[in-house]
């Protein structure tokens, strides 16, 4: 799918991409907890569709996750909310997310914050990342072709930074990166290898570390494949 020549059919979506199947979407994010109106508002406008290859875009808006190909996944929508709901908690204006991806949970985040960064490894990934982000004008996102595990030391510091993928342990170069009063959320396996989400607050060199729900990510990996 060559994403710049998409028609106006495709880009709002038809069938089972179409509006109302987004918002039966939405409503199920609302029914299973997510409370966040800024959130859901987003999700009900966000062509998740377009973050797929057409194969599989008639799976768009079920309640799964999806492959987006070189081993990764488009986490299912209510993770993408719950995530997102974490983030506009914190009341960011400067947010770091580690693994664009598809680019779906970038653009969510997008239309929540003022500026946003977003680091990727995998450079077809990344590449297609920024074709559907611009196609979608989402111009207050900087993309870097990187290995998240650095984050982005030229642009700190962060109110917010977000995982999306499976550390084994707290990234400290990641932490320090976060400003005074900043917050990192990740999925973090324990020794059992049990997934985790948590957050993290910052406050001066002490870190507060609070466990919130079981989670199931791709593992945060290093190195950058071209």
């Amino acid at each position: 799918m060559h994403l710049p020549d998409l028609h106006p059919g495709l880009l709002q979506g038809i069938g089972m991409t179409s509006q109302r199947t987004r918002n039966r979407m939405v409503e199920r994010l609302a029914y299973q907890g997510i409370r966040d109106q800024r959130v859901l508002e987003v999700m009900t406008r966000a062509p998740r569709h377009l973050f797929l290859d057409e194969a599989l875009s008639h799976r768009a808006y079920e309640d799964t996750s999806l492959p987006i190909g070189h081993g990764q996944t488009l986490s299912r929508p209510w993770i993408v909310a719950r995530m997102s709901e974490l983030v506009v908690q914190a009341e960011p204006t400067r947010v770091l997310e580690i693994g664009t991806g598809s680019g779906y949970q970038t653009l969510i985040l997008s239309r929540l914050v003022e500026e946003l960064w977003s680091v990727e490894r995998i450079n077809a990934l990344h590449r297609r990342a920024g074709e559907r982000l611009r196609l979608l004008e989402a111009g207050n996102v900087q993309l870097r072709l990187a290995d998240g595990g650095h984050g982005w030391p030229e642009a700190v510091p962060f109110d917010v930074i977000l995982l999306t993928a499976c550390a084994s342990e707290m990234p400290m170069p990641l932490l320090a990166q976060l400003a005074d009063g900043g917050v990192m959320i990740a999925p973090v396996a324990d020794k059992g290898g049990r997934q985790w989400l948590v957050r993290v607050r910052r406050n001066g060199n002490q870190f507060e570390r609070e466990r919130l729900e079981p989670v199931r990510f791709v593992p945060l990996l290093e190195g950058v494949i071209r």
